[in-house]
């Protein structure tokens, strides 16, 4: 499958697209998936880890260590640690968080899932994701993954953006055009 056909594209996306190619020759793919889906989580709960991988400072060889050391604790596959490793050695892991994104949105591609970004003021329930993904589903009309984050300077209701479609129903947007009505009239 071509990175270009789905948007990945730049550095990120020829690092998924290679792990991709290499996962669905293996038939690693929900392995390597699940494995990528949980690093991002631990990238994402960790300032340490998030520094770990930003940090043009530390060596190269440190950066390996410590990856390994990180990708042995949850017991991930060998494609995905010798993954991890190719871009430790080669001094990309700045843009791992982007090469997890653009093999998610590979996958989700292959599957003929559509990613879904939903924005809350508060963590949404499962009952809520459920009912926001049956809703996306008729919509659309193919299967949506929902990708949930939390943004508490909405103040209230939701922003869903599918692809360069977005619904923005959040407070503060409503205020936002209520101002700039008010900034016309007078």
């Amino acid at each position: 499958m071509s990175a270009e056909m789905i948007g990945a594209t730049g550095l990120a996306g020829r690092y998924a697209t290679a792990l991709f190619d290499l996962a669905e020759s293996d038939g690693l793919l929900d392995r390597v998936a699940v494995d990528l889906d949980q690093l991002g989580q631990m990238i994402e709960a960790s300032a340490d880890l998030t520094r770990l991988i930003r940090s043009p400072v530390i060596s190269r060889d440190d950066q390996g260590r410590a990856m390994a050391a990180v990708l042995d604790t949850p017991g991930m596959c060998q494609l995905t640690k010798n993954f991890v490793g190719t871009v430790a050695e080669n001094r990309r892991l700045f843009a791992l968080k982007g090469m997890i994104a653009a093999f998610q949105a590979l996958l989700a591609a292959k599957r003929g899932e559509a990613t879904a970004d939903v924005i809350s003021v508060k963590p949404l329930s499962k009952k809520q994701l459920d009912a926001i993904g049956k809703i996306l589903k008729k919509a659309i009309g193919s299967k949506v993954t929902i990708d949930a984050k939390v943004d508490e300077s909405l103040l209230g209701g939701l922003i869903v953006k599918i692809g360069s479609r977005m619904v923005d129903s959040s407070l503060r947007t409503k205020l936002q055009q209520m101002r700039f009505a008010m900034k016309g009239i007078g």
